[in-house]
């Protein structure tokens, strides 16, 4: 069993913010009048978006290397990531001019590669591997004892959790009233047990939320089974929080310092992504939008309360907000999709539109190939509602004009293949 105490402490996270008072911005926490109105209460969001790396990351990294002694780091240092640690790896290795070789998945999005590369310059070299991070990680591990270099964890770490407390550290100091509830993304769980760490003892009666996305509950299944869980399948769209495996000090760590952890939809993360961007101008990625996507399913408990939410990163790339929009679509019940066998007569389509379709419903996708000496032939329909009720009436009038579908979106397989 792991001494929690004596790994990382809140002195810790003092010594860590001495360390990096010179590098890191002291992020705004920052009153969202907006979010506040809708659910009742004082919402503040931390801004790790505006740190110098776009994510809170750099805190843990650079704290960790400049702890090192300089015949550690002349060796070279590893480190694997999905994006955010790595840059807060490299933009490190170059302050303090280290080489540095760093593992990520080829599934990372092309923005987070290329901000690596800009911070780390002719200090570091990208090895694209792997399709998730722990694949990534595991290819990191066995060139590091390989070569002799030192592996920086992203999260698993004393060094990395206490620098990550910093964010914790600067909201107590930013924060004049009380803290009733603080919601953090998870992903290794360094961030919540890092600012868990320092919040827990400066203001325990806070109420810390962990979020995990739905597809990577990872924090979730190890506090259930009170073990590290290793997840058989992974949803990788939220690539800066989808680790298969916590860490065996954060896990220990938020034993202690979470008061629940909440489970949110893909959809969900990336409905808040899109509201995020059109009513207040800021841009996060999927993992920083953790935090604000679980507000909803706390709605009754946070009236009247001061809310924290750390926005933990805003490295996300544009090539990537159609699918945003489309996983936002169908989450809210506005996207449906369905395999529509038509009638090979002509007239059938024309049939459709005006017997099932009104102003309220528009086709955004038609995929049909007529084939000869067949009845009748499969096409692939997406429809984009304006409201939600609107659902059960398109089946009703499908149901009415006796047209033959299957459902797209209620049978996951398919779904996944199709769209």
């Amino acid at each position: 069993m792991i001494n929690v105490k004596e790994a990382v402490g809140p002195g810790d996270v003092v010594s860590a913010r001495s360390a990096l008072k010179d590098v890191v911005r002291q992020t705004p926490l920052e009153y969202d009048a907006l979010l506040s109105d809708r659910h009742q209460c004082q919402i503040y969001l931390k801004r790790e978006d505006l740190q110098v790396v776009r994510s809170f990351k750099l805190r843990g990294a650079y704290h960790f290397l400049s702890r090192r002694s300089r015949d550690e780091l002349d060796r070279g240092v590893v480190c694997a990531s999905a994006g955010n640690h790595a840059q807060g790896v490299a933009y490190s290795c170059r302050l303090l001019q280290v080489q540095g070789k760093i593992f990520m998945p080829t599934t990372t999005p092309n923005q987070k590669v290329n901000q690596v590369a800009r911070f780390g310059g002719s200090y570091v070299e990208i090895v694209l591997t792997g399709d998730t991070f722990d694949t990534s990680f595991a290819e990191a591990m066995r060139v590091c004892e390989r070569e002799r270099k030192l592996f920086v964890h992203p999260f698993d770490d004393p060094d990395v959790i206490a620098g990550q407390g910093t964010v914790g550290l600067e909201i107590i100091e930013q924060f004049s009233g009380s803290i009733d509830y603080l919601f953090v993304g998870i992903g290794g769980g360094g961030l919540a047990a890092g600012l868990g760490t320092y919040l827990k003892k400066i203001s325990p009666m806070t109420k810390i939320i962990g979020v995990e996305p739905a597809g990577a509950p990872a924090m979730h299944m190890s506090l259930h089974q009170n073990e590290r869980v290793m997840l058989r399948e992974l949803d990788k769209f939220v690539d800066g929080a989808a680790v298969q495996q916590v860490g065996t000090l954060t896990l220990e760590i938020c034993k202690q310092v979470l008061d629940d952890v909440v489970l949110v939809p893909e959809g969900k993360v990336c409905s808040t992504i899109l509201q995020l961007y059109n009513e207040n101008a800021i841009v996060v990625e999927p993992a920083g939008a953790l935090a604000l996507a679980a507000l909803d399913f706390y709605r009754n408990e946070l009236k009247g309360k001061n809310v924290v939410c750390v926005i933990s990163g805003g490295n996300n790339d544009i090539d990537r907000m159609s699918e945003i929009k489309e996983r936002s679509l169908i989450y809210e019940g506005l996207k449906h999709y369905f395999i529509i066998n038509f009638p090979q007569r002509a007239g059938a389509l024309r049939e459709f539109i005006n017997g099932v379709l009104t102003e309220q419903a528009d086709i955004t996708r038609f995929e049909y190939i007529k084939k000869n000496n067949r009845d009748s032939g499969p096409a692939l329909v997406g429809i984009e509602l304006k409201e939600r009720d609107e659902y059960p009436l398109l089946i009703e009038r499908m149901e009415r004009n006796q047209v033959d579908y299957m459902e797209i979106n209620k049978d996951p397989n398919l779904f996944h293949l199709l769209i």
